[in-house]
């Protein structure tokens, strides 16, 4: 009886066994295809965005029925919209809810002091790795942030959950680079998408924002990603477009011109943006404020404002649609444009989580109507064009701010489906995100990057030039002689034409200096070669690499000391000498490197072949 109960757990153990090795055999296969198969990808980028979509759809109501019960807010109202709102809360909730990120951050700091990677600095620098954790940990953050009333959208937490989520699946299947990072852009388009109600536009925000090009390879993943997350978003709840058009829209052709103008305005007007941001960071670091205490300073200035202008509360969802069905006069549009503004700057300024997407949407459309009120005393039949006015300003400063044009073209040709309108908010935004690039040079992303000193201007992967260190290129066979070597002696070990150079140590193995072959075999010191030593001929002592510099760095180096070899030190502090690396194998890998994604972009990896080669 014993014996058989013996058994039982052993053939249950053995069982477990033979299914744990099925379950890692079939995920070898599995990981096998979709590494190796683009449209075994495709279909899993299909899965995952209808799961971002339902996350996306979840957080967004979520974040709603927070406003209705935070702010005592009736039925079907917005936050943004500012009425129904109980004025005493404004005192005291976006304060309350500053102190709480602010607190919150100041103990996440404590245990995990890195900054989060967010999908364009994980696609132009990590090679599209991100974590999820940090990526979970920043939107609740901007949960808790919006939730309170600051001026600012949801969008940046929807789009770092939906890459973090790709990026998770993508490491866990050990997807190549390129495929890596088209995974992160097909996250990021899929949260955008399902938060929009609008695919094309969160598709064309992957490409221009998060991947940086609309690479062939990258179409289909991120545009069924995007589809996908949509229809999830319209299955789970009701479809909520982000506006809404009672009537057609007269417009008239010679509206296009002015259409030009506003863009050039919009450009100036997203400048102003992106540079008050940092205005109120540096007034509140020259004020002296606790780095935990800002949100709350933040919240209370907030609510200064909120108490003349709710509007300013919120991303401006419900505001923008409010303003499409209501006519303020210019001087109060143009208070709230400014007070906008303000809020949105200060809120992102003094620590508050969220982007600015939503927000510049209803900048935009406060600019557009302050841009016809202004004009239709004097331009006749103006004002019953105002709604074009209102979306070309909407995508105009959108496009200025954010820095993605043709998402804000597809976003109002998907709402209105009014192309001769699209046209219009094209000339709008063309112009204004030509102006903003040519003389500001940055969006409110790559703004930010510059702003912490991370010098990138776009989510172009620029990451594999950190990954193509010196010690990845160079050759660990020095050939290496001691400072006090005559020069008889360095002439026996190395004859002429051996070598071109060596490196020469102290007794102590430190880097010395280069020894050039042919100045030691020069006939015109035949008669001091016995009192020579290798020091008396060592030449660029200072110039060398280390082994974590990238290839760029190197062949700088090359071109300032016009060398064609230079020695890679272990470092500064114990300079001994662990390699060299040449101009010419250095510049080659650089440049196969360079053909090589260039030739993945164009969708064909095989055009140009890396042929490395030990030699250096």
């Amino acid at each position: 009886m014993q014996a058989g109960l013996s058994e039982t757990p052993s053939r249950t153990a053995r069982r477990i066994a033979y299914l744990q090795r099925r379950w890692r055999v079939l995920f070898a296969n599995i990981q096998r295809d979709i590494r190796s198969t683009e449209m075994v990808q495709i279909l899993f980028c299909a899965l995952i965005g209808a799961v971002v979509g339902a996350i996306t759809n979840y957080l967004h109501l979520f974040v709603n029925l927070s406003h209705k019960l935070i702010f005592n807010l009736p039925k079907h109202v917005a936050l943004s919209m500012g009425s129904g709102t109980d004025h005493w809360r404004l005192i005291f909730v976006p304060a309350i809810g500053g102190l709480l990120l602010g607190v919150g951050a100041w103990i996440a700091r404590r245990y995990r002091a890195s900054e989060i990677v967010d999908p364009v600095e994980a696609n132009a620098l990590f090679g599209g790795r991100m974590s999820l954790t940090d990526s979970v940990r920043l939107t609740l953050m901007t949960v808790v942030s919006n939730a309170s009333g600051a001026s600012l959208g949801m969008e940046a937490g929807y789009s770092q959950l939906g890459a973090a989520v790709f990026s998770r699946f993508g490491r866990q299947f050990r997807l190549r680079r390129e495929d890596q990072r088209i995974f992160v852009t097909a996250g990021a388009a899929a949260a955008i998408a399902a938060a929009f109600n609008a695919p094309l536009a969160g598709a064309f925000y992957g490409f221009e924002l998060i991947l940086g090009s609309y690479m062939p390879r990258a179409l289909a993943p991120v545009a069924v990603a995007s589809v996908c997350a949509t229809l999830m978003q319209r299955t789970l709840n009701r479809p909520q477009p982000l506006f809404e058009m009672s009537g057609p829209m007269l417009l008239d052709t010679r509206s296009y011109g002015l259409f030009l103008i506003m863009g050039i305005l919009a450009a100036g007007l997203g400048i102003v943006a992106m540079q008050a941001v940092t205005w109120s960071e540096r007034g509140l670091r020259r004020l002296q404020v606790p780095e935990w205490m800002r949100p709350f300073t933040g919240g209370v200035v907030l609510s200064a404002i909120a108490w003349e202008f709710p509007q300013v509360l919120g991303s401006g969802h419900g505001a923008i649609q409010y303003h499409f069905d209501m006519r303020w006069a210019l001087l109060p549009l143009a208070a709230l444009l400014v007070a906008k503004l303000v809020a949105s700057a200060i809120s992102v300024g003094s620590g508050f989580r969220g982007g600015l997407f939503s927000s510049s949407l209803f900048l935009g459309s406060l600019f557009g109507g302050v841009f016809v009120q202004s004009l239709a005393p004097f331009v006749h039949g103006l004002a019953l064009q105002e709604p074009a006015f209102l979306l070309v300003g909407m995508g105009s400063v959108a496009a200025a701010i954010v820095g993605a044009p043709l998402t804000m073209v597809f976003l109002v040709l998907e709402a209105t489906g009014d192309f001769p309108v699209t046209l219009g908010v094209l000339t709008g935004v063309i112009t204004a995100s030509t102006i903003v690039r040519l003389t500001f040079g940055y969006s409110f992303a790559t703004w930010r990057f510059h702003v912490r000193g991370i010098g990138i201007r776009g989510a172009h992967d620029v990451g594999w030039i950190s990954d193509m260190t010196v010690a990845r290129l160079m050759r660990s066979d020095p050939k290496i002689v001691r400072s006090d070597m005559t020069l008889r002696a360095l002439r026996a070990k190395f004859p002429p034409g051996a070598i071109k150079s060596v490196y020469a140590t102290d007794p102590d193995g430190r880097y010395v200096g280069v020894i050039d072959m042919l100045a030691v075999h020069d006939p015109q010191i035949d008669d001091v070669i016995d009192f020579t030593v290798v020091a008396d001929l060592v030449g660029h002592g200072a110039v060398y690499l280390l082994p974590s510099e990238n290839v760029r760095t190197a062949l700088a180096r090359f071109e300032q000391t016009q060398t064609e070899a230079l020695p890679v030190l272990s470092a500064r502090a114990d300079p001994r000498i662990v390699g060299f690396l040449t101009e010419s194998y250095a510049l080659r890998r650089y440049s196969q490197e360079l053909e090589r994604r260039r030739a993945a972009e164009l969708g064909d990896e095989n055009l140009f072949s890396l042929g490395q080669r030990p030699g250096r």
